[in-house]
């Protein structure tokens, strides 16, 4: 073959090849770096040092969210303080919460830094409302209503009554009971004063019989009171559903210094 005569040995079947080899390793380098957006740069088990992963972080871009909101991704997003400490000081060492383990915020009861506004459904709507707002809904009559129920933790103490229902409008379900918290004083008829309300997420309770109160294994009486209270009482945001649930399930846990030991 003459040096530069290469027409007999490539085809255009050949090229179309070799261009598609490169779009693709092409789409393997941009699906990758764009998968940096969230979780990078990480940081390092020990130290200040963090890696930015295989082809380096994408450049910041603006998402503009349905409800208005602005995110930069990916950005500098604060995270909030970490209440525990390493057992050890080695790689890999688990941690341990700083102080009382409820709402300490690790472990079991981990929550998530998410958005600090309601969910919402398709039309922007709120999607988690009491019944007090959503008035075209109610309870199904063949399941017990709670509403006047005292909730009572695994140790058979009490700490609240349950005063409204929050329905999901996407999903026609319950989603959270509403109680309010007992102050642990006692009016003149000898009835529990109660204060503020907390919500209660439905998945964590239990109703055995109809006259029963509701059950939260999770956790005991005393627990209810430091349940994390909303800032708007008939608005839930996504960041709160996430320290509610965070903090009944780290009850799991940390309700009882019992439960941290090995079953056997």
């Amino acid at each position: 073959m003459e040096m530069g005569n290469m027409g007999p040995y490539i085809d255009a079947t050949q090229i179309l090849l070799y261009l598609f080899w490169g779009a693709f390793f092409y789409l393997v380098y941009w699906l990758n770096k764009e998968s940096h957006r969230e979780g990078f740069p990480l940081e390092a088990d020990l130290g200040s040092a963090s890696k930015s992963g295989l082809g380096g972080l994408p450049k910041p871009k603006t998402y503009v969210m349905p409800d208005g909101r602005t995110l930069v991704s990916p950005g500098d997003h604060e995270e909030p303080p970490l209440n525990a400490k390493r057992q050890t000081p080695y790689p890999g060492s688990g941690y341990i919460p700083d102080g009382d383990g409820m709402g300490a915020g690790v472990g079991p009861g981990a929550w998530a830094n998410r958005a600090d506004v309601p969910d919402a459904m398709f039309d922007g709507s709120q999607r988690l409302v009491p019944l007090r707002v959503a008035t075209d809904f109610n309870v199904a009559s063949r399941d017990p209503d709670p509403r006047g129920k005292e909730v009572v933790g695994a140790d058979g103490v009490a700490g609240g009554k349950i005063v409204d229902v929050w329905v999901d409008l996407s999903e026609h379900i319950l989603r959270y009971y509403e109680f309010e918290k007992y102050t642990g004083e006692q009016a003149e008829d000898g009835t529990p004063v109660t204060g503020a309300r907390a919500l209660l997420p439905v998945n964590f309770t239990q109703i055995k019989k109809a006259d029963d109160p509701v059950l939260v294994v999770s956790v005991h009486g005393r627990h209810f009171a430091d349940v994390p209270e909303l800032a708007n009482p008939d608005v839930v945001t996504l960041l709160e559903e996430d320290k509610i649930c965070g903090y009944y399930g780290g009850g799991y846990l940390y309700a009882d210094a019992r439960r941290a030991e090995p079953a056997l």
